[in-house]
């Protein structure tokens, strides 16, 4: 609302008591009504633009996709297997009172080497098995465990906390991403996937892991989001972008909670470093 020196009103009775403005010789009526509407055509103007519409500018043509080569029969099945969905039972790790803070991520890491030595025993990441002994070990030995901070927040929906767990596949650079639910009393992996990674974030019911790229100046983003039909996060985004540029996916939700950045004597937590 403007506001300003109340206007001079004069009545039949004499000058306005009420008004800011000096007093000045009585003029006639007619002058008195021009000068009141001047008074109140200045405080109009003094409140500025009244919010009529204003144009944006031009509009760009819409221009419809053209379809290519119509005359292909369109495919029936993929031609080739990339595990969209993966929903997994992970056998022999139990979630007490279906508590999924729980479950101990060391012991997930290592039911996994257990089920694939042909990956950690005796392949290309035997220097994680062999570090895994460092898991739970306090001061600069812990360090070297690596398994990674374990984050907690519902990506299913369902009211409960879920697990996102990532470790390194060592000796390299590629980082294990994973991310585990509990269905019926049982302990399930649905998501898992293995890079070099830049950065991993969690937006909404989604995880987005960054990429560097082999060309210059830009990096892959993929966004896993959960999906209630499947019951698995499916690759819903794959994306080359400009490095530092940020598409967004779903709307962030809470920040994901982390586990205790401090080192327990026992393997049941394993080291702070965050992916």
């Amino acid at each position: 609302m403007c506001t300003g020196p109340t206007p001079r009103i004069d009545t039949p009775d004499g000058p306005d008591p009420r008004s800011t403005v000096p007093p000045a010789r009585r003029a006639p009526r007619t002058a008195r009504a021009v000068v009141a509407v001047a008074l109140l055509l200045a405080a109009a103007a003094g409140c500025g633009d009244a919010g009529g519409l204003v144009g944006a500018g031009s509009t760009p043509t819409a221009i419809s996709p053209d379809r290519l080569w119509p005359q292909l029969t369109p495919a029936s099945s993929p031609a080739f297997e990339i595990g969209e969905v993966d929903s997994e039972v992970v056998a022999g790790v139990s979630v007490p009172g279906d508590d999924i803070r729980a479950v101990d991520p060391v012991a997930l890491v290592r039911a996994e080497i257990k089920e694939d030595p042909g990956s950690y025993a005796n392949g290309g990441y035997v220097e994680t098995a062999r570090r895994m002994a460092d898991c739970g070990k306090p001061g600069a030995a812990g360090e070297k465990c690596p398994v990674l901070r374990p984050y907690y927040r519902d990506l299913t929906g369902d009211g409960h906390e879920d697990l996102t767990l990532g470790f390194r596949q060592l000796p390299g650079h590629v980082t294990a991403v994973r991310v585990y639910t509990v269905e019926k009393h049982r302990l399930v992996r649905v998501m898992h996937w293995e890079d070099a990674v830049s950065g991993v974030e969690l937006a909404g019911r989604s995880v987005i892991i960054r990429s560097p790229s082999e060309v210059a100046g830009y990096e892959y983003r993929l966004q896993w989001t959960w999906d209630p039909q499947q019951k698995s996060m499916l690759l819903t985004h794959d994306e080359m972008l400009r490095t530092g540029s940020r598409a967004l996916g779903d709307a962030p939700g809470p920040a994901p909670s982390p586990s205790s950045p401090s080192i327990p004597s026992s393997p049941s937590s394993p080291s702070a470093s965050a992916r």
